[in-house]
């Protein structure tokens, strides 16, 4: 059984956002610099975002691995 793209879309955000805050945390700590954190996380984020859906789109193709219902 599948996922809708929905749920793909609305798991890949909820990892995003705990991403999201712990890559900020990670690039102040290193740079000192806030501003500097967030913008880092949220390229890495909004990357992450698609790259993740798209994966879990082709993934939900592939029977390979899967057990009969």
């Amino acid at each position: 059984m599948g996922e809708t793209a929905l749920r793909s879309i609305v798991k890949a955000t909820t990892w995003q956002i705990l991403g999201l805050v712990v890559m900020t945390l990670i690039t102040w700590a290193i740079t000192g610099s806030v501003a500097t954190g967030g913008a880092i996380a949220l390229a890495g984020a909004a990357c992450g975002m698609l790259t993740y859906v798209l994966h879990e789109r082709v993934w939900a193709r592939i029977r390979w691995g899967r057990r009969p219902l």
